[in-house]
């Protein structure tokens, strides 16, 4: 859009292949711009007759390409009846092949002609469609000055004027600016999955696609200017806009009698008579009146009824949800049981959730345990059916690691080279390519296939790559979705998404449900379920008990590894300087470890405030009231939107505008607009300079990743519930915990270290006790113990030890050929047992593998020849052989720590443990070797990465300044047990190891890779 308006083009037209996916974001720069739009697809047309029609995209084979090949048709839309013609047949033509693809017949286009102008190159296209689009169908001449276009626009014109047809001129564009011809070649080469040499004709033979003035279109068509005289009169019927489209969201029903309105403000007073059983007091009663007033203003009454309707389904089934973002601002909300925060409480802003004046659709979050959240997805599919409920997409990019592969199959690079690179470049954040990186990876950075690699990569990072599915966000209507935008079939089953991601739908004011899966709520309610099991505990998340000290001195002291959103290497350092006591605290701890606070340089002054160190002083009296609760300093954004009302004279319209620009997290440019106007108004307003900068850069910060007080509050209510459950129930809670995987921070073998260290015995895999899910067991002290399941075996399927269980309950197995034979195990299952040590009980590991091996021969023989005589005796494990096929096969060890064998030889070495030197003075010169499990580069952190490394006492963090990680690049980016040479620094309870060097450690035995997390 920018382009053609850099070169005054009156119009431009946007036909994406079998989409719309773009023409949102093109829409609203045109608005910006002042350009004219017009709005289409390309659609592909089976010239023949289809084989067969495809009733379920996820069980059918795709449609076949019929012999007679495919046509190539543009169909711009002239109304909104022809847009919605135009998204269904899209939406046809997707859910006819597998994802990527779409196809339509000739019938579908038959069906759908009213609204639609259509272009083609293609002669037999323009035979096949005359009938059923009359003057609407035109031939399409396009000039891109190669030798086969003037036979061609002959052909096209003659046959024109045999059907009656108007041709219409033009050019395909491809590319806004010619000199970007070698990437569109590249993504040619991806979508088709073929090198540069074997592409073909897939490839375009010039670079003559590209955006053109409207002086050289004429020149190009100097000798047919009619053929442009065309396109414009073409353009001049096509004058649709997305602004025209007519969207209602779905009505609830409602009991006989009443209105939308009056039900939901029954159900509100219902639930404020629960959530104030001693009365609803005047000033509650005020706000909610309130609310409920703006709610009805803005007609938003049947989104609060959908979000009530999804959380009593889920109340119902027993799924634990809760609301957060920025509905944890309404009394409203918190009355109807949607969010847990109340408000009156934290004093928080209800206009951050919804006002008159900026008249957007709320924006509830609701937060649903992660392994039960596709229930209630299902159950609105069910509720609101396909054609009126759909997933909003979510546009995957491409980064370094993608960019590089991608482009590099393509140029024809070794995929050893490729591997080598990738290995050393991060899956997130923008990893520059360099020299040094590139002489790492072994490849030659002078070499012309490299530099040619190196700067296609990075034409081609941040470019879109494939559309995923939203977390959770459904787009709902009152008719179908697929006529405001096409639907297609997602890759997961029983999943149908729109051709637009979140911001799309919100630019065009429609109303998205997010139904988001949180692994903590699947922990936290597995872990209540555990401690109803074991000791008879009846408790609900709102019933955990409040303000308990002991939990609060366990988070002060950082000891919180599982614990929701505190649990990061930064939260652990920060928790011993913070120090929470109460609620807010918490609130305060999840917000301050973010971009905004930390960029703005407020994280010190608030601690030094709260620690004693410096007085609590405001830099206006205004600001009293806003930035009391934090001790003067703003942390939160909605604090940042009243400092702009306050002292930088916007208007709560202007505030809200600049929470939006902060929300818009890629367009940097929105936010750096209101720094003259805010800092210079809060100096005129005797706000000093150096104050009203900070705060600036705060709202920068939170350009990256802005954090409201809400939504702290949210999640603090569950960081208080898991941190409540790992102080008292240690056993419980790691078991829930390590049954919700995927989710959280750690691995499972930091896990599984880290509740030993907290007094549980942790019994490990075993054939006669484990289940799929870890469970707890009393042991000779009555204390429970965590079994370990075979959920971690990797390869081995739930179905497989479903079967093995059914078995065990009829009675205990004997042997592993019982054991085989009864619970129906072949080959593959059984040694994936014998080699995570689970036949311990019958034979030694080795031992167990072989026999594992001849699984068929013993399911098949008799109990008797299923005995040998003789069998092969192999010597047994050493301890830390043990510990090491445990982390080989199932990610973990009870049995002990891999770094726990070389403590003697790591001691004569002179290097403590982490338990060691974490107990040092500060300032001392230390050398350490621990197993990687975290490495993290934070945006805010000037180039230092910080790793965590653990070993059977603790674990250590460490800095590695910039200059120290280049000079060490491949061994601090892939090792996975690492050494380093620093200092102690020791401040306010935390410790860490500043990093002068880096070695690979010498170690007499082979280690495990432990799973690490980087650079997140």
């Amino acid at each position: 859009m920018e382009r053609a308006h850099s070169l005054h083009l009156p119009a431009l037209g946007l036909s994406d292949r079998n989409g719309v996916y773009g023409i949102v974001r093109a829409h609203v720069r045109a608005k910006e711009l002042g350009i004219p739009l017009f709005l289409g697809a390309e659609l592909h047309v089976a010239k023949g007759p289809l084989d067969r029609e495809r009733r379920n995209p996820w069980e059918e084979p795709p449609t076949p390409i019929p012999h007679e090949g495919i046509a190539k048709i543009v169909a711009l839309a002239t109304s909104e009846k022809g847009y919605a013609n135009l998204c269904k047949l899209l939406s046809r033509g997707q859910a006819r092949c597998d994802k990527g693809d779409a196809l339509l017949s000739i019938a579908d286009m038959e069906g759908a002609s009213e609204g639609l102008e259509l272009l083609s190159a293609d002669p037999s296209a323009l035979l096949m469609l005359r009938e059923a689009f009359g003057t609407a169908l035109h031939p399409y001449c396009a000039r891109h000055m190669e030798a086969p276009d003037k036979r061609r626009e002959g052909a096209l014109r003659e046959l024109g004027a045999a059907l009656g047809l108007t041709p219409v001129g033009g050019n395909e564009v491809l590319y806004h600016d010619a000199a970007l011809r070698p990437l569109q070649d590249v993504v040619a080469c991806i979508r088709e999955g073929v090198t540069l040499r074997s592409a073909g004709n897939i490839l375009r033979p010039n670079a003559e696609h590209g955006l053109l003035s409207a002086e050289k279109m004429r020149a190009r068509f100097s000798d047919a200017p009619e053929l442009l005289d065309a396109s414009v009169a073409l353009f001049e019927r096509c004058q649709f806009s997305l602004d025209s489209l007519r969207y209602r969201y779905p009505e609830e029903s409602i009991p006989n009698g009443l209105t939308e309105q009056s039900w939901l403000r029954e159900l509100t007073f219902q639930g404020a008579r629960k959530r104030y059983p001693e009365g609803i007091s005047s000033k509650v009663r005020a706000q909610l009146e309130r609310e409920l007033n703006v709610i009805r203003t803005l007609g938003y009454g049947g989104y609060f009824l959908t979000m009530v309707e999804i959380v009593e389904y889920c109340r119902q089934q027993g799924i634990l949800c809760q609301g957060r973002g920025s509905a944890a601002n309404s009394a409203v909300c918190f009355c109807l049981g949607i969010t847990a925060v109340n408000p009156e409480k934290m004093d928080l802003l209800f206009e951050r959730f919804l006002s008159v004046e900026r008249a957007e659709p709320p924006d509830i979050d609701l937060d649903i345990e992660h392994q039960r959240r596709e229930e209630v997805i299902q159950h609105v599919y069910q509720k609101y059916g396909r054609s009126h409920a759909a997933m909003v997409a979510n546009v995957i990019r491409y980064r370094a690691k993608s960019a590089v592969r991608e482009v590099g199959k393509v140029l024809g690079v070794p995929l050893s080279d490729l591997d080598a690179l990738s290995k050393l470049l991060s899956h997130y954040g923008s990893s520059a390519i360099d020299e040094r990186l590139l002489e790492s990876a072994g490849l030659k950075s002078d070499s012309h296939l490299v530099q040619h690699l190196m700067r296609l990569t990075g034409e081609l990072r941040d470019a879109p790559r494939h559309l995923s599915v939203h977390p959770g966000g459904f787009l709902l209507g009152d008719r179908p979705v697929n006529t405001l935008v096409p639907i297609e079939p997602a890759t997961m089953v029983d999943r149908t998404v729109i051709q637009w991601d979140k911001y799309d739908v919100e630019a065009l004011g429609l109303f998205k449900v997010d139904l988001l899966g949180l692994g903590a709520l699947t922990c936290v309610r597995k872990s209540l379920e555990l401690l109803e099991k074991h000791n008879d505990l009846e408790l609900e998340l709102a019933t955990i008990p409040e303000g308990d000290s002991a939990t609060y001195e366990m988070v002060s002291r950082g000891d919180t590894i599982g614990v929701f959103q505190i649990e990061s290497r930064a939260q652990m350092s920060m928790l011993p300087r913070l120090k929470p006591r109460c609620f807010y605290d918490l609130v305060i701890e999840v917000a301050i470890v973010r971009p905004g606070p930390i960029q703005g340089d407020m994280v010190h002054p608030y601690l030094r405030r709260r620690s004693g160190k410096e007085r609590v002083e405001y830099p206006h009296p205004k600001l009293k009231p806003v930035l009391q609760r934090t001790l003067g300093v703003p942390i939160f954004q909605e604090q940042v939107m009243k400092v702009a009302v306050e002292v930088a004279d916007y208007t709560p319209g202007e505030a809200d505008r600049l929470r939006r620009d902060m929300a818009a997290w890629k367009s940097k440019g929105k936010i750096d607009a209101h720094h003259e106007r805010m800092v210079n108004a809060m100096i005129q307003n005797g706000i000093e300079e150096e104050f009203a900068e900070r705060v600036f850069s705060q709202v920068r910060g939170f350009g990256e990743y802005g954090f409201p007080e809400s939504h702290a509050a949210s999640f603090a209510l569950i960081a208080y519930a898991t941190a409540w459950l790992r102080c008292h129930h240690p056993a419980a809670f790691t078991c829930a915990l390590l049954n919700s995987l995927p989710m959280g921070f750690y691995s499972p073998a930091t896990l599984v270290e880290d509740v030993k260290r907290h007094g549980v015995r942790v019994r490990p895999i075993d054939i006669h006790q484990s289940e799929w899910d870890h469970t707890l067991v009393r042991g000779h002290d009555d204390a429970l113990e965590l079994q370990m399941g075979f959920r971690l075996i990797k390869g081995l399927s739930e179905a497989e030890t479903e079967r093995l269980s059914r078995a065990r309950e009829e009675r205990a197995f004997e042997s592993i050929a019982d054991t085989a034979r009864r619970a129906a195990l072949g080959k593959r299952p059984l040694e994936l047992l014998a080699a995570a040590g689970a036949f311990g009980s019958f034979k030694r590991r080795r031992d167990a593998l072989w026999e594992a091996r001849a699984a068929d021969a013993i399911r098949e023989a008799s109990i008797a020849a299923a005995r040998p005589g003789t069998q092969l005796s192999f010597s047994s494990l050493m301890a830390a052989e043990e510990i090491l096929w445990d982390y080989r096969s199932s990610q973990h060890s009870a049995r002990g720590h891999p770094m726990a064998q070389f403590r003697n030889l790591l001691r004569a070495q002179r290097r403590p443990s982490a338990k060691e030197l974490n107990a040092m003075p500060d300032a001392s010169r230390v050398s350490h070797v621990g197993m990687v499990i975290c490495r993290q580069r934070p945006i805010t952190a000037s180039g230092v990465t910080f790793f965590t490394l653990e070993d059977e006492t603790g674990s250590v963090n460490v800095v590695v300044w910039q200059d120290v990680f280049e000079r060490h690049l491949v061994l601090a980016k892939t090792a996975s047990v690492l050494g380093i040479a620093g200092t102690i620094q020791q401040a306010e309870g935390t410790t860490h190891l500043v990093a002068d060097r880096l070695f690979a450690p010498k170690l007499n035995a082979p280690m495990p890779k432990p799973v690490s997390r980087d650079f997140h």
